[in-house]
């Protein structure tokens, strides 16, 4: 099997597609940005340069994905999310010169296996998204999101915590909380839940 690039799309040769990984129409990949299989990079979808994205990957339309972010295995990206890279955001320095590649220092988003960013969400770096969280549409992240957290809102603030399926979690005794599609069970201790 193979990668599959739509006549649009702009993918460096110096970028590593995975097989059955499909990049769609006006899509840009980077030079070396390394997706893993079975990827989907929608239409209009941008991948920075040096962008290290797992297997089984969707990045939904017009998703943009700056270096140097870090994508683990299963992560979804909704339609038009934004990783930002620039802490202190300028286009010129103090003595007003425009600011090119080398008068900054990118710092990236760490999205771990299974979560999932909800379309218009932005992460603002550097920040991590733990294991299966689940950002909700339109959030803005500016600090660390545990796993299985469910995250709404600006700033992103957690409500909740989701299974693997995505579904949230219902308490289920002291400490205990069920997945009501799944009837997998979570511990939580001390703001930390874990799978049984």
């Amino acid at each position: 099997m193979t990668s599959t690039v739509k006549d649009t799309a702009q993918v460096d040769p110096r970028a590593e597609l995975g097989d059955g990984t499909t990049v769609w129409e006006l899509a840009q990949v980077r030079e070396g940005a390394r997706l893993g299989s079975g990827c989907i990079v929608g239409r209009g979808a941008y991948v920075g340069s040096g962008v290290i994205i797992g297997d089984n990957v969707k990045l939904q339309n017009y998703a943009l994905v700056y270096e140097p972010a870090e994508l683990g295995d299963g992560v979804f990206v909704g339609p038009a999310v934004v990783l930002t890279n620039d802490e202190y955001p300028r286009s010129v320095d103090p003595e007003g010169n425009l600011k090119r590649g080398a008068d900054w220092e990118p710092v990236g988003v760490v999205v771990e296996e299974g979560a999932s960013l909800g379309a218009r969400s932005v992460c603002v770096a550097p920040v991590r998204v733990g294991r299966w969280a689940l950002v909700a549409a339109g959030a803005v992240v500016t600090r660390d999101v545990p796993a299985f957290a469910l995250v709404v809102g600006v700033p992103a603030r957690r409500i909740g915590w989701v299974g693997r399926a995505g579904v949230r979690l219902v308490e289920d005794g002291e400490g205990t909380w069920r997945c009501p599609r799944t009837d997998a069970l979570y511990d939580e201790r001390d703001g930390v839940l874990t799978e049984r």
